[in-house]
């Protein structure tokens, strides 16, 4: 056998397609781009212009990469629909800069004209891009393989040798072989004609297909999500409806009917952390023990809530975001009734947990005349106490608790109309208790002290401590087909990368002296060692059934026939 060198007129298999007609065409569903005549293009034909352009590969690409620059000031400039403390903290210190991020919607990124815009021409490229490749690769797997080009030489891989076997027997032979090999393989002619790699082009559909549900699945999570956040003391319960949250948002589309309906109690936190090392004071456990209820008469069920371990109830996922102490107070009129007994929540200042916060009482008190008025006193608590350090907490645990109260009297504004937060005090329409000195009273208790108000103006109590722990309670429809998306995306990018989509040809004819000559060629999407090496291969096992004839000058005695080898095209990838 005798390899024969080749003269191809091009170096990549774009050429070869050019030039090989059915043989070289539609190895991928690709559109082909056409350079538009301008001069005869009317209303119409500008606008198929515009559409294959808009469903072009590039096209698609240019919108995923504004997509992605369009989402980066959502995450670098505060949201309206998100926070808005922020966003007014913002235009506050940026007097300029604000009106011109309202006009370009910067405040609102995600529900812009600009970005809304850009979503859907990415949208609709997609599908546009989609469905005539999808059309055109289902009518390639329900046709057969094309047949071999008259000369197989202009290909980029391609082997040749003489055999005394039959033309027929080579054939039946690499007919077998192909398809041994997962060829999709069939009789053409004088030739036997195969391809493989269709896994590359379900790949890149599959790719395409996931990033419309990823579009579809973003879209529907943010019309019909919910988010709330909700702080419970120990003891207390929460119901999933709108008016029990301490603040919530939700998507344009979603009602308060979409709430999954349950409820819970918080039964205890525990909080446990590291006592010393580098490490003091971080947390080790951090969990929240519930029982909750599904539906209005559902049974009780306990469960545990901790750090990225959310309660899932249906379509709702409640996560443990925070957590505090709340003093159980008891508030005593000059009389010595009792006007007030709660646990009130105070909000953490530091890592060790040392925490602020106002106790508000606004009715049935009565100073020692008789004359009703109301209560706030400001209250700061160390839960590790320790001299020296009288500012701050030590340690986050319950070891030394002492709460600081400074109490005030006189009018709170709360019935003003006007809204104020509950964990700070109005002080300009009220007085402080003077002590004995005529100095602000305040006063450090320990559980189970009292401080006494001057005048017989009443007392307060410190009995004792809660503890509290906020749940964000989250509804975000379409985050499994979000991921299902995202997986499908990568395995279908990865497929369409590793996979090369190829053709081989085998053609056996009888020569002019009655030996059978066998060509074998072969053909890929672009330029690989891949489809040489395969096609070597392939020889290598076709030649071992059909082994070489001496050549015509050599003698019968004396064979110097070679194995075969698969000579690439000149200036190929070798």
């Amino acid at each position: 056998m005798s390899t024969t060198p080749k003269t191809a007129s091009g170096t990549s298999a774009e050429r070869a397609d050019d030039d090989l007609g059915a043989a070289g065409s539609q190895l991928s569903t690709a559109p082909k781009e056409y350079l538009p005549n301008l001069p005869s293009l009317g209303v119409i034909g500008w606008a198929r212009w515009f559409w294959r352009q808009l469903t072009s590969m590039r096209v698609a690409l240019l919108l995923l990469l504004l997509l992605s620059l369009g989402a980066i000031p959502g995450s670098l400039i505060p949201q309206a629909g998100t926070d808005e403390t922020k966003v007014a903290d913002f235009r506050k210190a940026h007097t300029f800069l604000a009106p011109v991020y309202d006009r370009l919607g910067l405040f609102h990124v995600y529900g812009s004209v600009w970005f809304s815009a850009i979503y859907i021409l990415l949208f609709v490229s997609l599908i546009g891009c989609i469905i005539p490749r999808t059309y055109q690769f289902v009518g390639q797997l329900r046709g057969r393989p094309p047949g071999a080009p008259k000369r197989l030489t202009r290909l980029p891989a391609y082997t040749t040798w003489r055999t005394e076997a039959e033309p027929e027997q080579v054939r039946e032979a690499a007919l077998a072989l192909l398809k041994k090999r997962r060829f999709r393989a069939h009789r053409a002619g004088d030739a036997v004609a195969a391809e493989k790699g269709y896994l590359r082009e379900i790949g890149n559909l599959a790719f395409h297909i996931a990033l419309i549900v990823l579009l579809i699945a973003f879209a529907w999570g943010q019309l019909f999500k919910s988010e709330g956040n909700k702080l419970i003391v120990e003891g207390d319960g929460f119901s999933n409806t709108t008016t029990q949250y301490d603040d919530f948002k939700s998507g344009n589309l979603f009602t308060s009917d979409d709430l999954v309906p349950f409820s819970f109690t918080l039964d205890k936190f525990t909080g446990t952390y590291e006592a010393s090392g580098p490490n003091k004071g971080t947390p080790r456990t951090y969990q929240a023990a519930l029982t909750y209820s599904k539906g209005a008469y559902g049974k009780d069920h306990k469960d545990l809530v901790k750090v990225n371990e959310p309660l899932q109830i249906g379509d709702a996922n409640v996560y443990l975001t925070a957590h505090g102490y709340a003093p159980l107070i008891t508030v005593r009129d000059g009389r010595g009734k009792v006007v007030y007994r709660d646990a009130v929540p105070l909000l953490p200042l530091d890592s060790n947990v040392t925490s602020t916060g106002v106790i508000k009482v606004l009715d049935g008190y009565k100073n020692a005349k008789g004359v009703s008025q109301q209560l706030g006193i400001s209250a700061f608590l160390l839960p590790t106490y320790t001299k020296g350090s009288e500012t701050a907490s030590t340690f986050p645990a319950l070891r030394n608790p002492v709460l600081n109260l400074t109490p005030y009297y006189g009018d709170l504004g709360v019935d003003s109309g006007i809204p104020q937060s509950v964990y700070q005090l109005d002080k300009s329409h009220v007085k402080g208790f003077k002590d004995a000195k005529g100095a602000q009273l305040r006063d450090n208790l320990k559980p189970g002290q009292t401080m006494t108000l001057p005048n017989g103006a009443g007392t307060i109590t410190y009995e004792g401590t809660k503890e509290w722990a906020n749940f964000q309670v989250v509804q975000q429809p379409g985050t499994a087909w979000a991921l299902g998306g995202a997986l499908a995306a990568i395995f279908g990018l990865a497929g369409s990368l590793f996979i090369q989509r190829r053709r081989v040809w085998v053609r056996a004819v009888r020569g002019a002296d009655g030996v059978t000559v066998v060509e074998m060629a072969g053909l890929g999407r672009s330029e690989s060692a891949k489809v040489p090496e395969e096609l070597g291969d392939l020889a290598g096992i076709l030649y071992d059934q059909a082994p070489g004839a001496p050549e015509p000058d050599d003698s019968p005695d004396h064979d110097t026939t070679p194995d075969p080898q698969v000579v690439p095209a000149e200036g190929a990838e070798q």
